[in-house]
């Protein structure tokens, strides 16, 4: 039997040589792979577990929160039913009245440091608290919105004064709300006019844009074809007049407003854009319960 030419065997050498490379760099590559997915399989684990944990510690906090609110409101009503008993018993027995009083202090004094539990069991939720913003903090709202794409025109009229930080935190979270929305709907380029009126017991802010015709005019249109898609009549006028506009955004500015004891108006201008009008009688005074000066005169 002829024996195989030296070059036919150093051929099938090399080519069982490749085989063998490719099967190792294959099974080295299955292994790596397999390793990862273990790896990756395993960080999964891990934050699942960390992940059901803290699910599990907020629903607790959540509850204790609930629980204290619960508790909180109780003792407002005793707070609220003792006041009303001692007013009737003071006519009658000053020492009555007194005695009332301790109590509603002591009362008083316990819903406080429950509130201040509250308080301490969402901070602990919070990993990074930033403070709250205030009026002030608006510059640099407007800067943010600017930077964005908005062009932003503020005027103010009247004379400015300060409010409690609940009422502050209402106005800043209304217009942060109504400018986002300018952003999303109108995009980069939409004319915002933001105008605070301040009389002596109330304020007045209004935010007008001009979104829906700066979207029609990103698009590039031709200025007939802008002309014709911005063009309107009675119908969408009679809309404009009487249509609810509504959405989860509307629904929590209106929520900020009739907290302070406002009303919140959401409008469109038919080919032209959104309105959002926020006004508070009595804000200056208000604390969230009542719009009444109680200061001595």
């Amino acid at each position: 039997m002829p024996s195989l030419p030296q070059t036919v065997w150093l051929a099938v050498a090399g080519g069982l040589l490749v085989v063998a490379v490719v099967l190792l760099v294959l099974w080295l590559a299955t292994a790596r792979r397999l390793r990862e997915e273990r790896r990756q399989a395993a960080e999964d684990d891990r934050f699942t577990a960390q992940l059901q944990v803290s699910v599990a510690d907020q629903g607790g906090r959540l509850r204790i929160i609930r629980e204290l609110h619960d508790v909180a409101v109780h003792r407002v009503s005793a707070i609220v039913a003792q006041a009303d008993g001692a007013r009737y018993a003071g006519a009658t027995d000053p020492t009555a009245a007194v005695r009332a009083a301790q109590t509603i202090a002591e009362t008083g004094r316990a819903t406080l440091a429950d509130m201040r539990r509250v308080m301490t069991l969402v901070r602990e939720s919070e990993a990074e608290a930033a403070p709250q913003p205030r009026l002030k903090s608006t510059r640099e709202l407007f800067k943010t919105m600017r930077d964005a794409g908005l062009s932003v025109v503020v005027e103010e009229h009247g004379e400015a004064y300060d409010l409690n930080s609940g009422a502050e935190l209402a106005v800043y979270r209304i217009l942060q709300e109504a400018l986002s929305n300018s952003l999303k709907y109108g995009g980069d380029g939409t004319e915002v006019r933001v105008v605070f009126t301040w009389t002596s017991s109330g304020l007045a802010v209004r935010v007008d844009d001009d979104g829906f015709r700066n979207a029609v005019l990103r698009r590039g249109l031709t200025p007939d074809d802008a002309a014709a898609e911005l063009s309107y009549g009675v119908e969408e006028d009679l809309r404009s007049l009487t249509q609810e506009i509504a959405g989860p955004g509307i629904q929590e500015m209106r929520a900020r407003t009739e907290l302070f004891g406002g009303t919140l108006t959401a409008t469109e201008t038919p080919g032209v854009g959104f309105s959002i009008s926020a006004v508070f009688p009595s804000i200056r005074f208000h604390n969230g319960v009542h719009g009444v000066d109680l200061s001595r005169r």
